[in-house]
């Protein structure tokens, strides 16, 4: 099987080009294997090329513990980088269709190359049947107590669901995700973004991942920090977002949230099912 080695600041994908469904019904079991650091490839998930009927091309996210993700925005980034590359849709603006609906990717190229994806990544939405979440209203700034701590925490669904807890990251321990990725009132669990407010224009952020616990960076969880410092007042509408791996830049809209980084090609091969 061939396949690219990609990573959008240090959230790294394994991107299977697989419009001939050789894979169709086995994504899960090929997402476990290959994602495995130490026996194969490794990565914080697969990224799968799909053909579409409603867009230009179609990206199937799994995790590397096999859940389905309906979208991943440092994923996307590579993803359209790689369609490009590989001749697969030649365009600079690419609609791809995610299991969170269908994405707008622009892409930066200079002297043939992508230098830089923006994403159009939708609105985020904080109804809690929309993330989902048991409670009887909007979890904006709400305390939780889990294992004897305390936690103020704004969810919503940002193409998957996340849950953003404001604080100094030197005070932060990222394993603490684990739990709050559990918690009862998430019955299909959430992810988690630890937020550092450094001013209006710039916050930190580091993230526990649904499904691949914590990673270098989280495009959603990004987006989803900067919409839910912005609601609560911290910071304005464009928001540099710096993460362990990097650095995005989010801007708010009024159609929705745009998100700008990098997608790099880490290596290129094939590996032995």
């Amino acid at each position: 099987m061939k396949f690219t080695k990609m990573h959008g600041n240090g959230n790294d994908f394994i991107v299977i080009d697989d419009r001939k469904k050789e894979f169709l019904g086995k994504e899960r079991e090929l997402a476990k294997e290959l994602c495995n650091r130490n026996f194969a490839i490794g990565g914080d998930g697969i990224l799968i090329v799909r053909e579409s009927d409603t867009a230009e091309t179609e990206m199937i996210i799994i995790n590397a513990d096999g859940s389905y993700a309906a979208m991943c925005g440092n994923g996307i980034r590579c993803f359209a980088k790689y369609v490009w590359d590989e001749n697969i849709v030649r365009n600079n603006r690419i609609k791809i269709q995610t299991g969170d609906g269908i994405k707008e990717a622009f892409l930066k190229v200079e002297d043939d190359k992508v230098k830089e994806v923006k994403i159009y990544m939708g609105k985020a939405s904080l109804k809690i049947e929309d993330i989902p979440a048991k409670f009887e209203e909007e979890l904006i700034n709400k305390q939780i107590k889990i294992n004897g701590r305390e936690y103020n925490i704004t969810s919503m669904l940002m193409g998957v669901p996340h849950t953003v807890i404001f604080g100094s990251l030197d005070n932060c321990d990222v394993s603490e995700g684990k739990s709050i990725e559990k918690y009862d009132i998430f019955p299909e669990g959430t992810n988690v973004n630890f937020c550092e407010v450094v001013s209006k224009s710039k916050v930190k952020v580091k993230t526990w991942e649904r499904g691949a616990g914590p990673t270098l960076a989280c495009g959603t969880g990004s987006c989803a920090a900067v919409v839910a410092s912005n609601r609560l007042g911290f910071t304005d509408e464009k928001v540099e977002v710096e993460v362990p791996g990097g650095r995005l830049v989010i801007e708010i809209e009024e159609e929705g949230v745009y998100m700008t980084g990098p997608a790099v090609v880490s290596f290129k091969g094939e590996y032995n099912l």
